[in-house]
This record gives structure tokens, C-alpha cells and sequence, in this order.
């Protein structure tokens, strides 16, 4: 019997948080197991200069592989994600092991002293997000909004925004709620406004494949319902192609043994936006999230992706 687990890590403060959860559940569940945590550098962490929304096929994996390799390599044995930042196709020889149960998976919007809400925010207003996702749907309601690309773990962009250097940020309402920041959000943007990212508000379990001791250890934290959702959102994601440079969301929700599904493809610069959604059977989410792609891309989905 496995006497030790090593679970790598990012070093923000958020993936300590989610490496943290993980290491207590394991502990909780196998008492008398040694869970390590293992701090490991990616190059999205170092490169903090990066456009992520230009690198687009090679930003793939930009805060993952350093882990993979490690985990690859047999130094750790799990690795701790935000699902939205595990690319759709995995690198060969891992699996995702575990999908933890989903936070809230809205966007929240942090302002400065004096603004209320996203409809309060003033004409001109400077807010940061480098996610061409919320960049698009929120031209597409506020043209008149300075949308600026802002880097940094979520502890540096609130401070940006009390610093007086963008009048509010649009940052994941999970990352927010698991670090303690729930006081300062200014609005959780509801979905029908901003559609999440796929897999937001998730964590995964990252394991090598074939690896049953590891799998029975981390089966525990699986969520059924989220990773359902989360697996149909993926095979949209796969379907379009991926992600590129072209804004994709999706968001689908489990109810007994179907399951509903939306999404939408934009422009960059919010004015195209193409939405529908399809709904199915929960057994077989991947074959729900599909048929969406498909609709996505009948209504002129290819066009923008091919833009």
C-alpha cells in the first residue's frame, strides 16, 4: 500500500490553495498517507510579459507542462489545476483523475470605491482582463469601456485595482471565493451576461494513466455532476477546434439524467457573437457537447474561427 503522495504544484497563491484542498481531502480520506507538496516554476509563471491571447495554439500548456513533465518523469504523482487552464486534448500518458465539485462559476466584477455594479461603472472606465472571452461580451454590451490586458496572480490584480491603476477588474468569482476575497467582489456577472470559460470554477486531478493505486487514492474527490458538466464543455471546446484566438464559452448543468448545454463563439471585438445550446442525455455528455460544436459552427461559428 502507497505510503506517500507528492502532489505538484504551482507557486500563486491560488495553487497553494488547490493543492492545499487536495492534500487535506487525501488526508482526510487515507489517514496515516504522507501527502508532500512540491512547488514547481511553469513558464506562464516566469514569462509574466506573455500575451496569452496572441500565443494562441502555443499558449497551450503554458501553466501545465512543467507539471506533466515532472508527473511524466515519476517526481510527483498528482498535479493541481484550474480545469479552464488543462488543455481539451491531453498530453499522452496522463488522464484527468479527479474533477473536483464546482465553486461558483461566474465572473465577478471588483471596482473601485464608488462603483456598485457593472452598469455603474462610468463612461471610459478603465478595466482589466486579458481573457478575450470577457473582452468580447463585454464590448458587445459596453463599447464604451478601456479594456486593458492585466497579468499577475488575483491577489496583484485586486491590489491594482486599490492602487488606483484600473477602475475595476473582471477576474473568476472561484479564485476570488476560495482566497478569501468574497468581500471584495462588486458584482458576480451572471451567465446570461458573461458565459463562463469551460470548465471554470472546477479543479482537476491530473494523474498518469495506468496508475491504479493513484486512481483508487484520488477517485474520492471526484464530483459526478461537475465532471458530467465539465466533460460535455470540453467536447465543444474539441469540436470548435480548441480555442485559437477566437473568444469560446460554455456552460452546461446537470438535471437528473439529462443534461443542457450553451455556448457561444465570438469576435475579439464582441461584434459577432454566435450562441445556442443543446441538451441530452447526462450519460453521455461528450456526445451533447458535441452536437453543440456542430451548431455552433452551422451557424457561422467556423466563419469567426476561421477569422
Amino acid at each position: 500500500m502507497r505510503k506517500k503522495v507528492v502532489i505538484g504544484t504551482r507557486g500563486s497563491q491560488l495553487a497553494r490553495w488547490q493543492a492545499n484542498w487536495a492534500q487535506t481531502r487525501l488526508q482526510q480520506l487515507n489517514p496515516g498517507l504522507e501527502v508532500e507538496l512540491k512547488i514547481i516554476s511553469t513558464r506562464g509563471d516566469r514569462e509574466l510579459g506573455l500575451s496569452l491571447p496572441k500565443l494562441g495554439e502555443q499558449g497551450k500548456g503554458l501553466f501545465t507542462k512543467e507539471l506533466e513533465d515532472e508527473m511524466l518523469a515519476g517526481s510527483i504523482d498528482i498535479a493541481v489545476h484550474s480545469l479552464k487552464d488543462l488543455p481539451t486534448e491531453m498530453t499522452a500518458g496522463l488522464e484527468i483523475a479527479a474533477i473536483s465539485e464546482r465553486e461558483d462559476v461566474r465572473d465577478a466584477l471588483v471596482a473601485r470605491k464608488g462603483i456598485s455594479s457593472f452598469d455603474d461603472l462610468p463612461t471610459g472606465a478603465r478595466v482589466g482582463t486579458s481573457s478575450l472571452r470577457r473582452q468580447a461580451q463585454i464590448r458587445a454590451r459596453r463599447g464604451d469601456l478601456a479594456l486593458d490586458a492585466i497579468r499577475g496572480n488575483v491577489d496583484t490584480r485586486v491590489r491594482k485595482v486599490e492602487d488606483g491603476g484600473f477602475d475595476a477588474v473582471v477576474l473568476a468569482s472561484a479564485g476570488l471565493r476560495r482566497l478569501g476575497y468574497e468581500q471584495r467582489i462588486t458584482e458576480s456577472l451572471d451567465a446570461d451576461f458573461i458565459l463562463p470559460a469551460v470548465g471554470q470554477g472546477a479543479l482537476a486531478i491530473e494523474a498518469r494513466t495506468g496508475d491504479s493505486e493513484i486512481s483508487r487514492i484520488i477517485a474520492p474527490l471526484n464530483h459526478k455532476e461537475t465532471e458530467v458538466a465539465c466533460r460535455a464543455e470540453r467536447a465543444v471546446l474539441l469540436g470548435l477546434g480548441g480555442g485559437c484566438l477566437v473568444p469560446i464559452a460554455a456552460l452546461a448543468v446537470v438535471d437528473g439524467d439529462r443534461l443542457q448545454i450553451r455556448g457561444l463563439v465570438a469576435s475579439p471585438d464582441g461584434s459577432a457573437i454566435i450562441r445556442d445550446e443543446a441538451s441530452g442525455e447526462a450519460a453521455s455528455p461528450e456526445t451533447v457537447g458535441h452536437r453543440l460544436a456542430r451548431a455552433l459552427l452551422a451557424k457561422g461559428a467556423a466563419r469567426l474561427l476561421k477569422a
